[in-house]
């Protein structure tokens, strides 16, 4: 079966009234960075009588501006884009030596309950990186000075609550010292603590909220891992986008659906980005389509402006198709 797929997502605003809308900012083209590769792409904005730009934002996001000059009633976005969903490695990437260990940064030594063990991890991350590389000049702490610089935005830690610092003070005992493998294993974690639920109201729950209730949305758990991995030391951003994926109907038929989803990305040096997709617990593949990414889950709204005051309804489409691509002769 083809691996191309033509999705269609229309978003339709309706208003009580005609209002005046504040400049509209619309964050759903995907990224260039974008591993899974798009071969067509069209957005187009009801009323047409606008003026429509596309921009790069401080975080290297294409998005597009829309002004319009006259009052409106409705307000439509439709997205057309084909997407080669063919399958790929979500492992095919390659950390630096000096980033395939990890040690807890010092702060999280009054995190730990277990006394001496962020420093014995320590220790034992500097045998095995020097057992590993010892041809490479080693350095203190993930990242390079530069680095550090580039990428601060995305460090922000807030000081952990209780249940996040139960958390953490937890995981820093049990963690592995190698770095993907910890990180694979706290995506799987966190996915298995939070139960998933579709959540429709608008906003984030802090991370101390959706460990509490052991529940939240996708919007959620990225947060959650977001704020976890900071403090564990690595640059993290969240990532909104399209999840497209095969699914089986009752009748057992194979049907293809898309979402709009929410996942976090750590920065790994030597491989970039990589996603991690705490809802399901796996890293993120080729149904992955990032849209926008962030350093705060309210930067990466798919639509995002001010309007005139007064009664709004909102509603979200989506369908999607595989294409017949010709075999090569």
């Amino acid at each position: 079966m083809s691996s191309h797929v033509l999705l269609t997502h229309q978003t339709r605003y309706r208003y009580d009234r005609p209002v005046f809308l504040g400049p509209q900012t619309i964050r759903l083209r995907p990224s260039r960075s974008a591993r899974t590769p798009v071969r067509a792409y069209a957005l187009r904005v009801d009323p047409a009588e606008c003026q429509q730009s596309w921009q790069q934002d401080e975080f290297g996001n294409q998005v597009a501006e829309v002004v319009f000059a006259e009052r409106v009633t409705h307000f439509d976005i439709t997205v057309r884009l084909e997407a080669d969903l063919s399958p790929r490695n979500a492992f095919d990437f390659t950390l630096a030596p000096e980033a395939r260990y990890w040690a807890p940064p010092v702060a999280l030594d009054a995190v730990s309950s277990a006394g001496s063990a962020p420093l014995q991890r320590q220790q034992q991350a500097a045998q095995q990186q020097q057992a590993g590389a010892a041809m490479f000049a080693p350095r203190s702490g993930l990242y390079s000075p530069d680095e550090q610089a580039a990428l601060s935005a995305y460090r922000a830690t807030p000081a952990a609550g209780p249940y996040l610092h139960a958390f953490l003070a937890d995981w820093v005992k049990k963690a592995s010292c190698d770095t993907l493998d910890m990180l694979v294993a706290l995506n799987r974690a966190l996915a298995g603590h939070i139960g998933y639920q579709v959540r429709l109201e608008p906003g984030i729950w802090s991370p101390e909220e959706t460990l509490a209730r052991e529940t939240g949305s996708c919007r959620d758990s990225a947060w959650l891992m977001i704020a976890v991995l900071r403090h564990l030391g690595f640059a993290a951003r969240f990532v909104s986008g399209y999840l497209l994926q095969s699914s089986r109907t009752a009748e057992g038929e194979e049907t293809l659906t898309c979402d709009l989803h929410a996942w976090a990305e750590a920065f790994l040096p030597g491989a970039g980005w990589v996603g991690f997709d705490t809802t399901s617990g796996l890293l993120t593949a080729q149904g992955h389509l990032p849209l926008a990414a962030t350093p705060a889950p309210e930067q990466a709204a798919p639509v995002s402006g001010v309007l005139d005051q007064c009664n709004a309804t909102f509603d979200v489409s989506m369908q999607t198709a595989r294409l017949l691509i010709p075999e090569s002769v």
